[in-house]
């Protein structure tokens, strides 16, 4: 099982950033460099407990299509998404909301994930993954922070 955590200053309230985090099409919008688009589940508009949305998405060469589902949900003070199908055998993320004390939010984001396919899947992992997951989760970041710029 792989872990990080990325934290990220937005210069937004919690409770805005936590509603931008939860919205497809600004996820969609922060994700273009890979084409990602909803097309399954909820694919417009802020997602609430239970909804899940099934994305599609260019990475690493591959189309790849991930459903997940809204688990746990504490506006604004956080969520978790987890995988309940597609590329990872195991796909967790935590989103945490804090007032930085200035009116502004540090999110951290908390993934744990793990891909199939026993000890190749963990090489995987190993020499690729844990190197591009958090770049993406940090560029994603820097799109939706801009959004508040």
């Amino acid at each position: 099982m792989q872990h990080f955590e990325v934290v990220t200053a937005v210069a937004a309230t919690p409770d805005q950033v936590f509603a931008v985090c939860l919205d497809v099409e600004s996820h969609t919008r922060s994700m273009a460099d890979s084409s990602e688009r909803a097309v399954g589940g909820k694919t417009r508009g802020e997602l609430a407990l239970g909804d899940t949305v099934t994305f599609q998405a260019r990475h690493l060469g591959l189309t790849w299509r991930l459903k997940a589902r809204i688990t746990s949900y504490d506006r604004p003070r956080g969520f978790v998404d987890e995988q309940e199908s597609g590329p990872f055998k195991r796909w967790r993320h935590a989103h945490h909301f804090e007032p930085d004390g200035t009116g502004g939010t540090i999110m951290r984001d908390v993934i744990d994930f793990a891909s199939p396919l026993g000890p190749v899947g963990r090489i995987i992992d190993r020499l690729l993954l844990r190197r591009y997951m958090p770049h993406l989760i940090r560029t994603r970041n820097a799109y939706l922070a801009s959004t508040f710029d």
